[in-house]
């Protein structure tokens, strides 16, 4: 039986200081995100990090935390599970988070004990780095060397290039300027940055982005004077891809632009670093550069081009393990199986 895993990163469980303290202590000794000698970055994080900074990233979730909904990111990745659930009505669709829950190690555990021998993976992020991917299959082959049956696995390779994927972003950027009452005058494609570094020692990601920003102007053609691309999100003290966004920002406000459109491509849900990052504090560095309006466009979310593109990059993968949409698969399979997309839509909720 087939399964489908939907990989994220993952958000705290509440926006407090405590559920901070144990999010970061996870997010920020991962070696695939940190890349410092072991002994010198527990002193660092635990000395120096962990006392002081989640109080001000409590601050920041605070600050987009609906009490409704809860993260966006937790709330936009269960939209995109259900709704790609509904293109695969007979085939288990789940999602695990690589830091807090549900974690990848518990939902990959209960699949294999619903029976399930072969899971395709997609991580949720379109450019690959070894900061986010394959620190996501990091996640899952750590916690398949504790399972006994370990299922045969798929993941499906970065699509920064992929054309629906594409497409998606595209149709997004058309609609979010549609609804606009002003134009803007500069557009900004932000990506999340990386260590120069880790560029240099062979990470392919800046590669990716690149790629990626020249597909969607082939879509959009903004004037080339008119956009620009730029990293977000530093961390530390050492030199990240540049352009760094917010020096971008604040040099157009300096040179007289007034209005700024900032979208999003390697995010595919809305999360702190779109939300609050760009939508909140961006807008204010480059309103007190001169700036007036910045409009942070929304990422791909549940919009139903994305996950049209989910399902077809998803389909490429999973050759000869899904079966053809236009097949009737319930009259073949078992009744506990047809069952099976129900009760996973249950303990996603459960889980969340």
């Amino acid at each position: 039986m087939t399964g489908i895993l939907l990989v994220q990163l993952g958000t705290p469980d509440e926006p407090t200081k405590p559920a901070l303290k144990r999010y970061l202590r996870q997010f920020l000794s991962d070696p695939r995100v940190i890349e410092v000698p072991r002994l010198l970055w527990w002193l660092i994080l635990n000395l120096f990090i962990l006392p002081t900074r989640p109080k001000s990233s409590a601050e920041k979730y605070a600050r987009i935390w609906d009490k409704e909904k809860g993260s966006p990111l937790m709330y936009w990745t269960k939209r995109q599970t259900e709704l790609l659930q509904q293109r695969f009505p007979n085939i288990p669709v789940r999602f695990g988070m690589q830091i807090g829950n549900p974690s990848v190690k518990s939902v990959v555990r209960e699949m294999i004990q619903m029976g399930i021998d072969r899971i395709i993976v997609m991580p949720m992020y379109p450019q690959y780095s070894a900061t986010t991917t394959a620190s996501a299959t990091d996640v899952l082959f750590q916690a398949l060397m504790k399972e006994r049956r370990v299922p045969a696995i798929r993941v499906v390779p970065p699509y920064y290039d992929h054309p629906s994927y594409l497409d998606a972003v595209a149709a997004v950027v058309r609609e979010e300027l549609a609804s606009l009452p002003w134009t803007p005058e500069h557009f900004i494609y932000s990506f999340h940055g990386i260590p120069q570094k880790y560029a240099q020692r062979g990470d392919p990601y800046a590669t990716h982005v690149v790629r990626t920003t020249r597909g969607l102007q082939q879509r959009l053609q903004f004037p080339r004077s008119k956009w620009s691309q730029t990293y977000q999100s530093l961390f530390g003290r050492d030199e990240w891809l540049k352009p760094y966004t917010d020096d971008k920002l604040e040099k157009l406000a300096q040179s007289g632009v007034k209005k700024v459109f900032v979208i999003l491509p390697g995010f595919t849900a809305d999360c702190l670093e779109t939300v609050d990052e760009i939508g909140h504090e961006s807008l204010e560095h480059f309103q007190e550069a001169g700036g007036e309006l910045l409009h942070q466009c929304k990422c791909l979310n549940d919009h139903p081009k994305w996950i049209d593109a989910m399902e077809k990059i998803i389909r490429e993968e999973g050759q000869g393990w899904l079966p053809n949409p236009e097949e009737n698969v319930s009259a073949r399979l078992p009744e506990s199986t047809q069952n099976l997309a129900g009760k996973t839509h249950q303990q996603n909720d459960i889980l969340a």
